[in-house]
C-alpha cells in the first residue's frame, strides 16, 4: 500500500495506542507507524468494517513488521467494551480488532471457508485461509457464539472462541493466535505443530487452520513475501499450565515427581515424532564450533551487563570446553522455548505441549532450523528451578531447603521419564546439558537485570552451582 512508492503514515492516535501494547518491541517511546499493506476481512455485520494493516515503525533503526487488525464501527460498542482506540469526529469508533467480537467471528469463518481476501479492496497485501483440521466436517466449528481475549501474552494476541457445529451443538472451542511480529517464511508454531498433528501425536492440540499473508516492501515492490498471519487450533479449557500446577505443588510441599516424569515422557515422544517427520542432520564439527561460538559470545555479553558474573571466566570456559568434547546428538526440530508454561495438564489426556514458535525475538531463520534437543531439556530443568526460587522468594529462609529438594526431585523425575520414553541414555551428554543450562541461566540473568533485579538471585544461584562444580575439578 504505497503512494508514489512511499509507505503511508498512519494516524497519530494509532502511534500512541501501539506504544502502550505489550507486543510493541521498542518500549518507552511513541513510534511513527507507516503501512506497507492492508487487507480487508469480510464482516458479518453491515456497520462494521474490518481491516488489517501491516506496519513498521519508520522512526526505528530496524524494520520490524507488525500486524495491526482494526475494526471501525458506525455505532460504538456499549460502554465498557474492550479495545477502544479512538472515537472519531463522525461518531464512529476504531477498535483493536482482536478485542472486537466481530473480528473473531469473521476470522474463524475466513479460515474455515479457506477464503481469500477480496480484490480490489486490498492494497499492497493479500491473505488466504488454510484448513488444517482432520476432524469430520460435521464436527468442525461452524459458528462463533462468544469470544474473549487471552490475557498475559507478550508477543502475540490470542482470541478464545466458543463455537457450535452446523447442527447448533456445542463444538470444541478454538483459540486463534494473531502473530503481532511478522516474518517472511513459515512460522514454526504453525508448521511444527501441524506436522506433529499429522504424525498422530496426542501431545499437541489439534490444528484448525491458519491465515497466510502476502506483501511487498516499499524498497522492493517487485518482490512478494509470504508468511503466516494467524494460527487457529483447538482450545483446551480447564487445563492449567504446568507452571501454575508446579508452583501450587511446591508451595504446599507436595510431591510433583509423577507429573514431572510424565512430562518427560511427553517431551521425548514429541522429540521422536519431530525427528521422524521433519529434517535432521548430524552435529558436524562446524556446527558444534558455531554453537559454542554463540554461547561464548552470549556469556561475554552477559558478563558485561551483570557485574555478579565477574570472575567466572575460567570456569565458564571449562564448561564450554567440556561440552565441545561431549557426545552431541543428531540435530532435529525442537520446541525452542520450552518451560513449564508451555505444557497444559488436560484432564483425561495428560500433558499437551503448546507454543512451538520458539523464542519470538530470535530471527525466524534460526527458529526453523534443526537444533539440539537437549536445549528443550535444559529449559525445562531451569523452569523447575524457577518454581523453587519463586517459592523461596515468598517465604525467605523458611522453605529454601525443601524447595530446592522439590526442584531436584522433579528434575530427576523429568530426566527419568525422558530417557524411559526415548530409550536412550543421556550418558556422555551431561557436559553438554550443563552448558545449555548455563546458557539458559545467563539469558535469565540478563533478563532479570533489565526487568526484575530482585529476581536475579535465582539464575545466579544456578550459574554459581555449575561454576563451583566445574571449579572443583580444575587444577
Amino acid at each position: 500500500m504505497t503512494v508514489d512508492g512511499r509507505a503511508i503514515p498512519l494516524p497519530d492516535y494509532l502511534n500512541h495506542w501501539v506504544a502502550t501494547q505489550r507486543w510493541f518491541a521498542d518500549k518507552g517511546r511513541v513510534p511513527r507507524l507507516v503501512s506497507i499493506g492492508r487487507w480487508v476481512l469480510p464482516s458479518e455485520e453491515a456497520e462494521v468494517d474490518i481491516r488489517t494493516e501491516l506496519v513498521f515503525d519508520a522512526a526505528a533503526p530496524t524494520r520490524t513488521l507488525y500486524q495491526l487488525p482494526l475494526t471501525q464501527r458506525t455505532t460504538p460498542l456499549p460502554a465498557g467494551g474492550q479495545g477502544l482506540i479512538v472515537t472519531l469526529a463522525d461518531g464512529s469508533a476504531v477498535y483493536d480488532g482482536t478485542a472486537d467480537p466481530a473480528y473473531g467471528r469473521a476470522l474463524l469463518g475466513f479460515i474455515l471457508r479457506q477464503a481469500s481476501s477480496p480484490e480490489p479492496e486490498n492494497l499492497g497485501a493479500r491473505a488466504r485461509g488454510e484448513l488444517h483440521s482432520s476432524a469430520d466436517p460435521a464436527e468442525r466449528p461452524a459458528r462463533v457464539v462468544a469470544g474473549r481475549l487471552l490475557r498475559g501474552e507478550q508477543s502475540n494476541t490470542s482470541i478464545i472462541l466458543d463455537c457450535v457445529d452446523a447442527a447448533g451443538r456445542p463444538a470444541r472451542p478454538v483459540i486463534c493466535k494473531v502473530f503481532r511480529m511478522l516474518h517472511p517464511g513459515e512460522n514454526p508454531d504453525v508448521s511444527v505443530q501441524s506436522a506433529l498433528a499429522r504424525a498422530g501425536s496426542r501431545f499437541v492440540p489439534e490444528p484448525v487452520g491458519c491465515v497466510v499473508g502476502e506483501w511487498t516492501e516499499p524498497e522492493q515492490p517487485r518482490v512478494t513475501l509470504t508468511g503466516h498471519l494467524v494460527f487457529a487450533q483447538e482450545f483446551l479449557p480447564g487445563a492449567p499450565d504446568a507452571w501454575r500446577a508446579a508452583l501450587a505443588s511446591a508451595g504446599a510441599g507436595e510431591d510433583f515427581s509423577e507429573q514431572a516424569r510424565a512430562l518427560g515422557v511427553a517431551t521425548a515422544a514429541v522429540h521422536a515424532d519431530l525427528a521422524a517427520v521433519m529434517p535432521t542432520h548430524d552435529a558436524t564439527p562446524a556446527v558444534i564450533a558455531a554453537e559454542l561460538g554463540r554461547m561464548r559470545e552470549r556469556y561475554r555479553s552477559a558478563a558485561a551487563e551483570v557485574p555478579a558474573l565477574t570472575g567466572y571466566d575460567t570456569a565458564v570456559e571449562a564448561i564450554f570446553e567440556r561440552a565441545e568434547r561431549a557426545c552431541w546428538p543428531r540435530l532435529q526440530r525442537i520446541h525452542g522455548d520450552f518451560h513449564l508454561g508451555q505444557a497444559l495438564e488436560v484432564p483425561g489426556r495428560g500433558w499437551v505441549l503448546v507454543d512451538f514458535e520458539g523464542e519470538p525475538l530470535r530471527p525466524l531463520d534460526d527458529r526453523t532450523q534443526p537444533d539440539v534437543p537437549l536445549k528443550d531439556i535444559a529449559g525445562m530443568l531451569r523452569s523447575f528451578s524457577y518454581v523453587a526460587g519463586t517459592v523461596e522468594r515468598s517465604s525467605p529462609g523458611d522453605q529454601t531447603a525443601s524447595a530446592e529438594a522439590w526442584a531436584a526431585a522433579c528434575q530427576h523425575a523429568f530426566l527419568d521419564g525422558y530417557t524411559l520414553r526415548s530409550g536412550q541414555s543421556l550418558a556422555g551428554q551431561e557436559p553438554l546439558l550443563d552448558a545449555f543450562e548455563l546458557d539458559k541461566a545467563l539469558y535469565e540473568a540478563v533478563y532479570e537485570t533489565r526487568n526484575r533485579p530482585s529476581w536475579l538471585p535465582i539464575p545466579l544461584a544456578a550459574i554459581r552451582g555449575l561454576v563451583l562444580e566445574v571449579s572443583a575439578g580444575l587444577p
